[in-house]
Order: C-alpha cells, then structure tokens, then sequence
C-alpha cells in the first residue's frame, strides 16, 4: 500500500511542471547536447554528458522529490538523498576524475541503450498522453525521476570503458522503487523503468565479464 493517490501523484506533478517551467524545454535541449555528444570522441564530449546526468540527477533529487514530492511521501526527502549523491557521483567521475568513456560503438549493448534513450525522451510523454496524462500532470524527460534514470541507463550502456559499478546502485534501487509504485498506480509509462535496472546492470556486468576474459587470453597468448 503506497501513502498516496494516483490522485496526489499527478496533482504534485502538475504543482511541479507548473512551478519549474520553461525548465523542461532546457532538460530537452541538455539532452539533445549529450546525444550529439556520443557522437564526438573526446574527452570534452565525455564530460559534457557526465554533468548532463549529473544536472538531472541534482535537479531531480532536490526539486521534485524535497520539494514536491515530499508533500505526500516523506520518504521523498530519503529518495531525494539518493538522487543528489547519484548525481555528484557521476560529476565527480565523469568531470573531476574523467572517467566515463562514452561513444556510438554499434551491437545489441548499443541497440538497447538508443532503445532506452528513445523511450525515456519521446516515447515516455507520448504513453503518458495516451493513457490519460495530460500536461501540467505529466512527467517529463529530464525532470522527473523515472524516465531520467531510464535516460541514465541508456547513457551508461553507451560507455566504452568500465567504470565503477557503484554508479549503477542508485539508478537500480529506484527502478525497483519506482517501477513497482508505477505498476500499483498503473502509470503504463514507467513500467519499463522496472525491467531498465535489471537489462542495464545485467548487460553492463556480462560485458565487462567478457572483456575481462578475452583480456585474459590475449595476455596469454605468445
């Protein structure tokens, strides 16, 4: 049983669009930047989708779940937590410590992170309308913490190198958290947040296994 409505799930969405706009039209243009940014190779182009990430992770944390969210669920406040320390995690390692490679490296990694991309930027809102979720009390790519975590898998499957898997925990934890409240709430547009933790850190870790194992072998071949 959830300490809220669906009811008073939409209301703080529409409280909350209504309050931070034109913000949403910004989460949009920062997320085409880091995009168009897998296509550059660099280590400039690295950094700009790791602060991309990390802004919405910030933003998230702070605005919806301690501001908004926290109105009807004081658990917001712990959610929010979460999000701000996921947030400078990945601005500490992909800025400060540059590490986090990413690039277009096409195979079935690469077709399920642009998979998640797609879905979190265009195809989310769009179920949303059609289910019934109209604006202001829809939630919106970049400023809403499901499809911005889905948004983040999608990235993060786009990595080229390994990187510290406790950057993965967060964004799991509330795939679980969030999924399973969409399916109690039947909010059809965050069921697949759910299943994005478990494809995303399953094939992360596989390809890591992988890369490892033919390292192995290529160092013990003469």
């Amino acid at each position: 049983m959830l300490p809220f409505t669906l009811e008073q799930f939409l209301d703080v969405f529409a409280a909350y669009n209504k309050a931070i706009w034109p913000a949403q039209i910004l989460a949009y243009v920062l997320g085409a930047i880091a995009v168009a940014a897998l296509f550059r190779k660099g280590r400039a182009s690295d950094r700009v989708i790791s602060t991309v990430l990390g802004l919405m992770w910030l933003g998230t944390g702070v605005l919806y779940h301690g501001v908004f969210f926290s109105s009807v669920n004081k658990a917001a406040f712990a959610f929010g937590a979460l999000f701000v320390v996921e947030g400078v995690a990945l601005l500490y390692t992909g800025v400060v410590r540059d590490g986090l490679r990413f690039a277009i490296i096409y195979g079935f990694r690469a077709v399920i992170g642009a998979g998640f991309i797609l879905y979190a930027s265009l195809i989310y809102p769009l179920i949303g309308v059609a289910t019934g979720h109209f604006w202001p009390a829809l939630p919106m790519f970049g400023v809403a913490p499901c499809p911005v975590t889905i948004f983040t898998f999608g990235l993060l499957l786009m990595t080229t190198g390994r990187f510290s898997y406790w950057l993965l925990v967060i964004p799991f934890i509330w795939s679980v958290i969030g999924g399973s409240a969409a399916i109690l709430l039947d909010v059809r547009q965050d069921w697949l947040l759910l299943f994005s933790g478990f494809i995303s850190v399953s094939i992360i870790v596989a390809g890591d296994r992988q890369a490892r194992a033919v390292g192995g072998e290529a160092g013990l071949t003469p």
